[in-house]
């Protein structure tokens, strides 16, 4: 390693670490950055904007199959935020967001709620229980942005109030997109009721996206949205061009373990019971008393009758 190198923070040992991090890969130049601008005219860009950890992915590799289906599908990319790109991590990577992608419509990753997207667009939305996603993100940073096992459960609430890259907490994300329920600009479903009947989930995404499919097409990507498909294409799902930049900027080696496709789903027998506790807490403060629902298992009953 050399002197330079030595001197890049590299994974982090606390929470407060990570923030160095991201400082260190902002630095420098974005000679081909370019922000996002709707299309003058056109079909509206769909925006994919569930929470951090709460099945952003899978409706970014769904949506680009569905778009493509018709060709054959595609699977011919290194980083399925290339084709479907991330907003809140556009000026990070030097990307340029007004490039143009590989089929229509256009769409983009984000975690945001709805007030901060750009306006007149179309949002599709994932929401998942917030313990499920604290246990997820904790897996998913565990080994990469942080040195593994340097951070327990207990001192990760930090990281997973921030949200990711440009988001917001948890619950102002979920009284944002709850609030839009029944809006025709916008498709909110609950990620497990995806999971559980992915079919319904590919027709309900085709239909509101206005692409044409039939049982071959939806039958391609019932395939190509699998676990079983998606984890033995991990590489393409493993936030490869962010890994890149945090390894030459600030020393976090590509080779961590940065996959968003696990092979069993996140559970809630890992939640130390301290951190289960905190976040019944702040539900009953922030979201009981806006929508009625004593906890997420009573609103997303709510979410998945929506669909019938």
């Amino acid at each position: 390693m050399t002197q330079d190198a030595a001197a890049l923070p590299g994974p982090a040992r606390s929470t407060d670490g990570v923030g160095a991090i991201m400082d260190a890969a902002m630095r420098g130049e974005r000679p081909h950055h370019r922000a996002y601008e709707p299309l003058g005219q056109g079909p509206k860009d769909v925006f994919i904007t569930s929470w951090a950890k709460s099945g952003t992915t899978l409706m970014q590799q769904m949506f680009h199959q569905l778009r493509t289906a018709s060709a054959g599908g595609d699977m011919d990319f290194d980083d399925i935020s290339r084709v479907v790109p991330w907003d809140d991590t556009a000026y990070l990577l030097d990307f340029d967001m007004t490039a143009p992608q590989r089929a229509a419509p256009r769409g983009f990753k984000s975690h945001r709620e709805y007030e901060r997207l750009p306006a007149g667009q179309r949002y599709v939305v994932t929401l998942r229980d917030p313990k499920e996603t604290f246990v997820s993100h904790y897996r998913f940073l565990d080994g990469w942005h942080l040195e593994r096992g340097a951070v327990t459960m207990e001192d990760f609430m930090p990281l997973w109030l921030g949200g990711g890259p440009g988001g917001c907490d948890c619950f102002t994300h979920l009284l944002s997109w709850h609030a839009r329920l029944g809006e025709a600009d916008s498709l909110v479903m609950t990620y497990r009721a995806v999971v559980r009947d992915r079919a319904a989930a590919i027709r309900r995404l085709a239909d509101f996206c206005d692409i044409a499919i039939g049982p071959t097409e939806e039958a391609l990507v019932y395939e190509r949205t699998s676990r079983e498909f998606m984890a033995a294409h991990r590489d393409r799902f493993d936030d490869g061009m962010i890994c890149r930049i945090l390894e030459e900027k600030a020393g976090v080696p590509a080779t961590s373990d940065s996959t968003k496709v696990q092979a069993t789903g996140s559970t809630l027998d890992a939640l130390p019971p301290a951190i289960a506790e905190t976040i019944d807490a702040m539900w009953a403060e922030r979201v009981a008393p806006v929508t009625g629902h004593a906890d997420f298992a009573s609103l997303a009953a709510e979410v998945d009758a929506a669909h019938g």
